[in-house]
C-alpha cells in the first residue's frame, strides 16, 4: 500500500526545503518527527499525519463459497438466505485472536446498511428492522467475527429499494459506483482503541482498474487508498474522532453518485479499570 500518504511525504520534503527560516526548536521538532515517520515505515505502517498510522490488515480467512443467495422483506422481517459450507452466522472466526482488533463475541453476522446510516449487526437470518417507508439504497454483507466484509462475489447484495408499510414492494439492482462505509463504529475501550479496523465496501467500482479511489479524511488529516482492502488505524486519540470516505477519480474529483461522502464519529476510551 506504498501509495497511501505519498503526497503527505512530498509535502514535508517540501517543507523541509525551508527550514533554514525555522527556529532551532522547529527544526528539532522536524528532525524528531521524521525519526518517528521512518520507525513507522520500518514497522510496515505509513504515517499520516498526527501520530496517527495506518497499514494493511492482516490476511483473513477466507470463505469462497460463503454467499446470501435470497433477501425478503416483509411486514418488518427481513429474511436472508446464507449458503456456506465453512461460514456459519453465529460462530467465531477462526482467526480471530490473531486480529488483535474489536470482535464480536456473538461471532459471525450480517452487517445491513440502509443509505449512510451505520450499519445493524444481525447475527440470525431473520430478524425484525423497522425500515420507513420510502426509496432507500440497501446493502447487506457478511461479516467475519472482528467485522471485516467478505469482498467475494456472492456474500453481499446492494439494492435500491421501495418500502411500503414495512415490506419491500420494490427492487432494482445498484448500478452505480457507490461506496458504503463500514468500520470504524460506536465505541471502542481500552485494547479495542489499539488497532481500529478501517475497512468499507464497494459496489460496481474497481479501485485498480478503473482508476477510482478513497479518499479518507481522518480527523481533519487526509490519505489516499487505492487498494479495497481493510487497514488497520493506530494512533488514533482518545475521545471523539471522525472518519469521512469518499469515492474520487482519476483526477481526485468527488464521483457524483448517491451517499458520496459517507461520515462516522466513532468514541475511544481508555479502560476503566486500568
Amino acid at each position: 500500500m506504498k501509495h497511501i500518504g505519498y503526497f503527505l511525504l512530498i509535502i514535508a520534503m517540501l517543507a523541509s526545503c525551508k527550514e533554514s527560516t525555522k527556529s532551532v526548536g522547529d527544526a528539532a521538532k522536524d528532525a524528531a518527527t521524521k525519526t518517528a515517520d521512518k520507525m513507522i515505515e520500518t514497522m510496515g505502517g505509513n504515517s499520516i499525519g498526527n501520530g496517527m498510522t495506518i497499514k494493511p490488515f492482516t490476511e483473513s480467512v477466507a470463505f469462497p463459497d460463503a454467499s446470501i443467495s435470497s433477501v425478503n422483506y416483509t411486514n418488518g422481517v427481513f429474511t436472508f438466505g446464507v449458503r456456506g459450507d465453512k461460514y456459519k452466522l453465529g460462530k467465531q472466526s477462526t482467526d480471530a485472536p490473531a486480529k488483535m482488533c474489536a470482535n464480536s463475541a456473538k461471532g459471525q453476522h450480517i452487517h445491513l446498511i440502509m443509505n449512510d446510516s451505520p450499519y445493524a449487526a444481525k447475527y440470525v437470518n431473520q430478524f425484525e428492522h423497522d425500515v420507513p417507508d420510502g426509496d432507500h439504497h440497501m446493502l447487506a454483507f457478511l461479516s467475519r467475527s472482528y467485522h471485516e466484509s467478505i469482498k467475494s462475489n456472492g456474500a453481499s447484495v446492494a439494492l435500491k429499494v421501495n418500502v411500503e408499510n414495512k415490506s419491500i414492494v420494490k427492487t432494482e439492482q445498484i448500478k452505480e459506483p457507490m461506496l458504503f462505509y463500514s468500520r470504524p463504529k460506536g465505541n471502542y475501550v481500552g485494547n479495542d482503541t489499539k488497532n481500529l479496523m478501517l475497512d468499507f465496501f464497494l459496489t460496481n467500482v474497481n479501485l485498480s482498474a478503473d482508476g477510482y479511489k478513497v479518499k479518507a479524511d481522518i480527523n481533519g488529516t487526509e490519505t489516499i487508498i487505492t487498494d479495497w482492502q481493510p487497514y488497520y488505524l493506530n494512533g488514533l486519540p482518545m475521545g471523539e474522532n471522525t472518519i469521512t470516505l469518499t469515492l474520487i477519480d482519476k483526477d481526485n474529483k468527488k464521483v457524483d453518485t448517491p451517499l458520496n461522502p459517507v461520515s462516522r464519529t466513532f468514541t475511544l476510551k481508555a479502560d476503566p479499570m486500568g
